[in-house]
């Protein structure tokens, strides 16, 4: 005869046992979900080991780090979706690890003041705007601007253009140097076969600042030959001596270096000198392409300076977003 109370028992048993088993549940599912958040971890952990020898993939994954953190929402909807408390608590590794790797970039680090404004816009050669692009370089306040990717038939337009707002002015092959202040000692860098690099005394009212312009060799990323970057890798390398070797101890360097600093085979410029975006702005800074930003590859490195504030400029009708930055002396 079963008694009121041992039904009642039985009923509590088995609402406990309900219980534990979705539990245990949530626990067990996910689990692929879970192994494959550690991928992203990994990458961002090792980053710096995964081997260039086979289509410079090392370089591409580097340019594109950042993006790893996406990895984190997506596969959190679908741990949500499976209910799985295993996926979820997997997921904290790879957040921490982002978060640890690119936390400090999210802030903002800009300050007021500055002395010198330095601004750099690769303005595509295809550029059907080139008046309204030197407009919008002199709205930005710049008191030196560095140019790339001149054209033949461009470099008129923007020397018509820019005479107003910036006295002297230098061009060297695809780049070129406007500036409100006298320039000397101006000439070629010698990165590649034809000019893509030149370098000028600005002599400022703070004292003299040595000016480095850029446009490094454009990648190609394909099936059969994966990330090929070996032109770029040595320009790089060619403009690395010659910054290191400049006898002006305050040195800018802009351009467009198809290439994020980041990068490992960009270190031979980057580990001498500073990325005022990483010094002093707000964000990543991506500049490229203009009409969805992934990457900055419009780099405006400095040494013996200080980086006050870093930013993008609204677009033009290139397919870069100018940036700029201020230091102080």
């Amino acid at each position: 005869m079963t008694t009121t109370a041992d039904a009642t028992s039985r009923e509590g048993d088995g609402g406990e046992t309900d219980e534990r088993r979705r539990e245990n549940g949530m626990w067990r599912r996910g689990r692929i979900i879970g192994g494959v958040a550690l991928l992203p971890a990994l990458v961002m952990v090792l980053h710096a080991h995964i081997p260039n020898r086979a289509g410079n993939i090392g370089s591409l994954t580097e340019t594109f780090l950042p993006w790893t953190g996406l990895a984190v929402p997506l596969l959190a909807a679908f741990a949500l979706a499976r209910r799985s408390a295993t996926a979820l608590v997997a997921l904290t590794l790879p957040a921490v690890i982002w978060l640890a790797l690119f936390g400090r970039t999210l802030l903002d680090k800009r300050s007021d003041g500055g002395d010198l404004i330095v601004a750099s816009h690769n303005v595509n050669n295809d550029n059907p705007d080139p008046e309204g692009t030197a407009r919008a370089l002199i709205a930005s306040g710049a008191d030196v601007v560095g140019l790339e990717e001149l054209t033949a038939s461009a470099i008129p337009v923007y020397e018509k253009a820019l005479a107003g707002a910036y006295r002297y002015h230098a061009i060297r092959g695809t780049v070129g140097l406007w500036s409100k202040y006298p320039m000397s000692d101006t000439h070629s860098v010698g990165i590649m076969e034809w000019s893509r690099a030149l370098r000028s005394t600005v002599q400022t009212p703070h004292g003299p600042l040595a000016v480095f312009v850029a446009h490094l060799p454009s990648v190609r990323v394909n099936l059969d030959a994966g990330f090929t970057a070996d032109q770029r890798d040595a320009s790089a390398r060619l403009l690395a001596e010659a910054v290191r070797d400049d006898p002006v101890k305050r040195t800018v360097l802009v351009g467009d270096f198809n290439g994020t600093a980041g990068d490992r085979a960009l270190s031979p410029v980057t580990s001498q000198m500073r990325s005022a975006q990483a010094a002093a702005g707000d964000g990543f800074g991506f500049s490229w392409p203009a009409a969805f930003p992934m990457a900055r590859i419009d780099q405006i490195l400095v040494r013996g300076v200080e980086p006050v504030s870093s930013w993008t400029l609204p677009a033009t009708r290139s397919d870069h977003l100018p940036v700029a930055a201020s230091i102080g002396f």
